[in-house]
């Protein structure tokens, strides 16, 4: 394929850090992935789209029009505006022989997200769900590592910012984690029981969530954007291991159970249960999901994160909603 021409669509904070990523490669050695060209950007903001537009060196738009009239040779678009606009925008770009990288969740609703399924697969484009913690490299890291989980505990805690204050923190912060698990434990959702909170928005803001699976495996979910501080960690145990996954740190570290009379490493306290850390190759996660887009569009490959597979986590963060919803009523939170 020849250079793969891109635009970024909605360049707020997250857009402008897909536009800086293939500016980036657009600017890599050669034989670092397809050879990439950040064409434009497209904000509704023009003095945003611009300000963007000077600091990588590309063009400015401010609608999908003036972006399609303008870049006829346009190859693949990063779709990173509000959720609620991710069908429209997606199904514009696929429609004009685009192929799109859409930001999770994949759309505000299910139907939508079977109606770019249907879409995707009738003008034979690639689409890829920006579910970006699929690509941590830690999380990679661990795939080797799967043979039956079945209990997870799972936080992800944030801070409070003005950002994607549109949507609830499941469908914010908690979907990263459903994404992951359901990834990993590769089997259909059995029972969901959650309970969340409106704390500084009019949206839940914090959630615990219970979910077992078809498989007997429970995965236990905590997100919060109130909190004093900064977590990402997921830890789970299948049998005669125990792993934990830190996403900041991309980091891994596995226990294993061996026969009781092996001797651990010296300086190790439990008799029988060996550590261990499997490598892990230090990446930006954003690089690392564009580079895989990017593959995807140079060799028509399915996608790292098919929008199945966005589906999916967007179905059970929307039950998950529900179930909050129910339980909120059940307490007589929702008259408070």
């Amino acid at each position: 394929m020849d250079t793969i021409r891109v635009a970024v669509v909605g360049v707020g904070s997250f857009g402008r850090n897909h536009a800086r990523v293939y500016h980036d490669l657009q600017n890599a050695p050669a034989g670092d992935g397809p050879r990439v060209e950040l064409a434009a950007v497209v904000d509704a903001s023009l003095e945003r789209a611009e300000a963007i537009a000077r600091e990588f060196n590309c063009r400015a738009y401010t609608s999908l029009e003036k972006l399609l009239a303008g870049e006829r040779e346009l190859t693949a678009a990063s779709v990173c505006v509000p959720t609620v606009a991710h069908l429209e925008v997606a199904r514009t770009m696929l429609n004009m022989g685009v192929d799109v990288l859409i930001e999770k969740p994949v759309a505000a609703t299910v139907a939508e997200a079977d109606e770019l399924i249907a879409l995707a697969a009738k003008q034979k484009r690639i689409a890829q769900v920006g579910h970006l913690e699929r690509f941590n490299p830690a999380v990679i890291a661990t795939y080797p590592v799967i043979t039956k989980p079945m209990f997870f505990e799972v936080h992800r805690l944030s801070v409070f910012t003005p950002r994607s204050l549109d949507v609830d923190v499941v469908l914010d912060l908690m979907i990263h984690d459903l994404d992951v698990v359901l990834s990993l434990v590769k089997s259909p959702v059995k029972e969901i029981r959650a309970v969340g909170l409106p704390v500084l928005t009019n949206k839940v803001d914090i959630a615990n969530v219970r979910v077992e699976f078809e498989s007997g495996c429970i995965a236990n979910f905590t997100a919060s954007r109130v909190s004093t501080e900064r977590v990402r960690k997921v830890r789970f145990f299948q049998p005669r291991q125990y792993v934990s996954i830190d996403y900041a740190r991309q980091d891994v570290f596995v226990l294993t159970v061996n026969d009781p009379r092996a001797q651990s490493p010296a300086g190790f306290a439990i008799p029988g249960v060996a550590p261990s850390k499997p490598a892990v190759k230090q990446e930006e996660p954003l690089r690392a999901e564009l580079r895989s887009f990017l593959h995807a569009v140079a060799t028509r490959e399915k996608p790292a994160v098919t929008l199945e597979e966005g589906r999916g986590a967007l179905a059970l963060a929307l039950d998950i909603l529900k179930s909050i919803d129910s339980h909120n009523e059940r307490a007589g939170l929702n008259t408070l």
